[in-house]
């Protein structure tokens, strides 16, 4: 079944946006909204959201990547993640018009761009799940936390690590310095209502969608997610409603830019979205 690629331009905020829509001849009820993430454009890192979108257009699943203010092809100056509500509204508009069969929208997001859907999503009815591939909650605390649990005790293992020491080519007082300096701040914040995690997790909670989060097995921002929700009671309700998936892909890094692990990561999305659009469908014939 052939799909078309177009280019689509759109207007956010007195600025121009540009994207890019695959569209299968007969899409399903449900297309999907790429988020990127990081300072990178449409066509991502190895050209991942390129590759995403047309293994779900050949699954009859629409699709539309786009780029953000002030990055690739768009005008206007940067804004940060959690600043760009008017974009990803814009962009919905776009795609729907772009793609009239669709009854609902998911967001995939990477990184920040993950952490961006997951503060927008609740505010469109439009948005019937998120898909958030390591989602960037980054705070002096998770990054201090996630480096003691998982950094720290493998470079105490490394061979190198004691040959650069013995060599002097480590200063002993500063590796300590951070070592104890880390401790500090992995005991702070763990409270703080206002810290990305809590306003993620507030935001998540808020949602009456599905959300899958896929998490990389070499990514330390994968690993600072893990350190932001665990023991979270609302986290954990979140899990025990049903509406949440965790995926773990133990060999995929932040970008899985091994193909096999990109491959796994496009079956998964493919898999939990046609699932989604079937459950979708059956609750709209029960209420018929």
């Amino acid at each position: 079944m052939s799909t078309v690629e177009r280019p689509v331009l759109f207007e956010c905020a007195g600025e121009t946006l540009v994207g890019i829509v695959a569209a299968p001849e007969r899409p399903m009820r449900t297309g999907v909204l790429v988020l990127v993430g990081g300072p990178q454009y449409r066509v991502g890192s190895h050209r991942q959201f390129v590759m995403l979108s047309r293994a779900l257009a050949s699954r009859n699943i629409a699709c539309m990547r786009f780029d953000f203010r002030g990055m690739g092809d768009a005008t206007g100056e940067p804004v940060g993640f959690d600043a760009v509500g008017a974009d990803i509204a814009a962009a919905l508009k776009t795609f729907r018009a772009e793609v009239p069969g669709l009854e609902r929208v998911v967001i995939w997001g990477l990184c920040d761009g993950a952490s961006a859907a997951c503060l927008f999503a609740r505010g469109d009815a439009s948005v019937a799940g998120l898909m958030l591939l390591n989602p960037w909650v980054r705070t002096e605390a998770t990054r201090a936390r996630t480096y003691l649990k998982h950094y720290y005790p493998r470079r105490l293992l490394d061979r190198d690590f004691w040959m650069r020491l013995m060599q002097g080519e480590i200063g002993v007082a500063r590796a300590l310095k951070q070592f104890v300096g880390g401790l500090s701040r992995g005991r702070s914040e763990t409270d703080d209502s206002d810290s990305l995690p809590e306003r993620m997790i507030g935001a998540l909670h808020g949602f009456d969608g599905a959300v899958l989060v896929g998490l990389s097995g070499h990514d330390y921002v994968a690993r600072e997610f893990e350190e932001s929700v665990r023991g979270n009671v609302r986290f954990d309700a979140l899990r025990a409603s049903g509406r949440m998936t965790i995926r773990q892909f133990s060999d995929a890094d932040h970008t899985f830019s091994a193909k096999a692990s990109c491959e796994a990561m496009e079956r998964a999305c493919v898999e939990w979205i046609e699932a989604l659009d079937g459950d979708q469908g059956m609750a709209r014939s029960s209420r018929a």
